[in-house]
């Protein structure tokens, strides 16, 4: 007899992650990989950031902070709310986590309950199914493809609703499409979602300034949405602040109390040195992030020109976060030069890894069979390597 909880038998291991163990496993063995796995910038956390965050040790800023953050931080959420959307926030609607997962998990599990049915068009972040299996949930996944650049219509999701419909989760820039929502795509689904008062949004908006201009919109900017959407975002990918782990949260206040009651259960307040960090971020204008973007966007562009160039693969052009989502299917039923055939996702990515030295992550993991994710968040030299090393690897298939 297991010893181990029902609800975590039933959760997966997060497939990037796995891929990314993978990779340092066999780069430990002496392999060159290079790993195109991890959503992580490659950037290192800018000076000033990193200087707030010293002053605060030196200040003995390392008490229990309040459950929900600082007051100063939560106030400059609330202030780029205002400057970035135009929308209107009290500091009580505001919560900070560790990490944007964090965030996620807090409102799935204070507004989903056993049985409740959440909407997520696929292809979608690995973590927000598992999520929803902790919250004894139901995942309802609207396939969407290439042909329509990774984005829902609306009469998928009116399809998709039901008298059990809870929750739908958008993620705009897209993780692991890149895809954005216009202005028009999200009134189009607003203009539904208004038809079914009991259905909330989450709202992931983690890449908000990871664009290459395209204006970054959110569900919540429309007509009679923001009592009804949750945004979600936080520091790790806009201010390369992957390690200092902080999410948050502005969401209707009934909400936003159940976020604050659960963590002060599970974790109370979050690291006061990455507070102090996150307030100097978030209060010094955005001249480091607009840079990395810059760069985000001429590696895209390199890198575009070179998947293009291999035959077989099917590539959108991304508009924002640093990922690419290839259609792949042109490759299954070859087999190796050892007579391995390549049947899904899965094994394509483990092919282009133990063959190519180039870790990927199989569509499959993202609800979206037959596609591989690559991110882009790497040097120019190792890219146009990595591309080299699988156009070869997808070459040697017959």
């Amino acid at each position: 007899m297991s010893q181990i909880s029902d609800r975590i038998l039933a959760m997966s291991e997060s497939a990037t992650l796995a891929m990314t163990q993978k990779s340092r496993e066999l780069q430990a063995q002496g392999l060159d990989i290079i790993n195109l796995s991890i959503g992580e910038p490659d950037f290192n956390t800018p000076e000033h950031i990193k200087a707030a965050a010293i002053k605060a040790i030196e200040n003995n800023q390392t008490h229990y902070p309040p459950v929900p953050g600082y007051p100063d931080l939560r106030k400059a959420i609330v202030a780029r709310m205002k400057s970035w959307l135009g929308l209107d926030y009290d500091v009580n609607q505001v919560i900070v986590s560790a990490g944007g997962k964090h965030s996620l998990i807090n409102v799935i599990l204070a507004v989903i309950n056993k049985g409740d049915e959440v909407i997520l068009p696929a292809p979608y972040w690995v973590t927000y199914t598992e999520q929803v299996v902790l919250a004894e949930g139901k995942s309802v996944i609207v396939p969407t493809g290439i042909e329509q650049d990774f984005k829902m219509r609306p009469e998928q999701l009116e399809a998709a609703i039901t008298p059990n419909t809870r929750l739908l989760i958008l993620c705009s820039p897209s993780n692991p499409t890149g895809s954005m929502y216009s202005k028009e795509e999200l009134e189009a689904l607003a203009a539904v979602l208004r038809k079914h008062p009991q259905v909330l949004v989450l709202s992931d908006e983690i890449y908000d300034m990871i664009s290459y201009g395209q204006k970054h919109y959110s569900m919540a900017q429309m007509e009679g949405m923001q009592d009804r959407t949750i945004v979600a975002n936080g520091m790790s990918k806009g201010y390369a602040m992957t390690g200092w782990r902080m999410g948050y949260i502005c969401a209707p206040l009934d909400i936003a109390k159940a976020a604050n009651k659960l963590q002060g259960q599970m974790t109370s307040g979050i690291c006061t040195i990455t507070q102090a960090a996150s307030i100097a971020a978030l209060t010094s204008g955005n001249e480091a992030s607009e840079k990395m973007t810059a760069e985000f966007k001429r590696r895209r562009d390199i890198v575009f020109d070179l998947l293009t160039q291999i035959p077989g693969l099917k590539v959108n052009l991304p508009a924002g976060a640093f990922y690419f989502f290839p259609n792949v299917e042109s490759y299954f039923g070859k087999k190796t030069e050892d007579g391995t055939q390549i049947n899904n996702s899965s094994d394509l990515a483990m092919y282009l890894l133990t063959v190519g030295h180039v870790a990927t992550v199989a569509g499959s993991a993202f609800g979206a069979e037959g596609y591989i994710r690559l991110s882009y968040a790497t040097s120019e030299e190792k890219l146009r390597e990595s591309v080299k090393r699988i156009a070869d690897a997808l070459a040697k298939l017959k």
